[in-house]
């Protein structure tokens, strides 16, 4: 396995943490907002886990994409990921209040 290779396994890892994680935290969110029957919240929650879902499917391409375009796909990959988790984020708060 080539030093590229492991980078880019290591990176597939890092990022799959991160994508449990906010699997995790859109699975509590949807509970919240089906108890208080928060509609708008709902749909936000919806729209996120089609984000996630587009993620995921970036993670999985690295695996099958040529080595030149692997960081191109990391940068999408991390662009993705911050927009993601600002929602999460955002999407945490509105529960709250």
């Amino acid at each position: 396995m080539s030093t590229h290779d492991v980078m880019t396994h290591a990176y597939e890892e890092k990022i799959d943490a991160q994508l449990q994680q906010a699997k995790a935290q859109l699975a509590e969110f949807e509970a919240r907002a089906k108890g208080k029957k928060a509609q708008t919240e709902i749909d936000t929650i919806n729209h996120l886990r089609t984000k996630h879902r587009e993620i995921e499917k970036k993670r999985q391409d690295l695996k099958t994409i040529g080595e030149a375009k692997v960081e191109h796909f990391k940068a999408d990959i991390e662009t993705e990921m911050a927009k993601l988790k600002t929602s999460l984020a955002e999407l945490a708060a509105k529960l709250k209040a």
